[in-house]
């Protein structure tokens, strides 16, 4: 009776142990976004002898085209031989991306967020081993009428140096498709915005502001081309490298 009673405890446990195996598997395997890309970032600021800091976001979103809800995942690593020191990466949202949270970071108040841009949170990170990197949940929304980007600067921690800044970056699709469930968006696309029963991708023509173009010649250009603004964000500040769109009187 005992012997038995062994048996029966013992294949329990085995049972136990391959169940726990399987569901660490399935939560590791559900939370990969894919391939991650450091597309349009570039240093900034000279870092400290020995590190190298760096971001990365997912090559590829979707957006619920009935929510407009995304999960994108930011990570800043140190490719360096020495440690970071106190540093702090900031994400913001422009245009028809907006930044609703970032798991363990603070939003930054509107009246301190970049020009041009709509939401941003600071995350305040106390040290970044040599070779190690942070990642971070955010969530956002995508509006698909509108052209959408991401910006991710990491600074000194009071922000009066920018060791390196990926973006503002777009996500886009070149052919929406607003009657799906989702819509795929990739990294370093600009978005072709269409609504419903509509045969032409382009901006929102009725009413609001014209959007303003991200290609090469417009938006975006290298950081550094155009010079620095210091923009307080709590204490501190992002340096910001953009240039500010032409408008013609309306």
């Amino acid at each position: 009776m005992s012997s038995r009673r062994m048996t029966i405890a013992t294949g329990s446990l085995l049972t136990a142990s391959f169940s726990a195996v399987m569901i660490f598997s399935f939560s590791a395997g559900a939370d990969d976004e894919g391939p991650m890309s450091g597309k349009g970032g570039k240093a900034v600021d000279k870092a400290p002898s020995g590190v190298e800091l760096t971001t990365l976001l997912p090559e590829k979103i979707e957006v619920d085209n009935s929510s407009q809800e995304t999960a994108i995942t930011a990570t800043v690593k140190n490719g360096g031989t020495k440690d970071s020191g106190e540093i702090r990466l900031l994400v913001v949202g422009f245009d028809g991306l907006s930044v609703k949270g970032v798991e363990g970071c603070a939003e930054i108040a509107e009246k301190d967020l970049p020009e041009g841009s709509n939401s941003g949170f600071a995350c305040a990170i106390d040290n970044l081993a040599a070779g190690k990197s942070k990642s971070y949940a955010v969530d956002a929304t995508f509006d698909l009428k509108k052209e959408g980007k991401i910006c991710l600067p990491v600074q000194d921690a009071d922000g009066k140096k920018t060791f390196w800044q990926q973006g503002p970056v777009p996500f886009g699709a070149n052919n929406p498709s607003p009657n799906a469930p989702a819509t795929p968006l990739l990294l370093g696309t600009d978005n072709s915005p269409v609504t419903p029963g509509s045969d032409k991708a382009g901006g929102n023509k009725s009413g609001g502001k014209e959007l303003p173009k991200t290609g090469p010649a417009d938006r975006i250009l290298p950081l550094g081309a155009v010079g620095a603004a210091l923009i307080s964000a709590g204490a501190a500040g992002l340096w910001w490298t953009q240039r500010r769109p032409q408008r013609s009187g309306s």
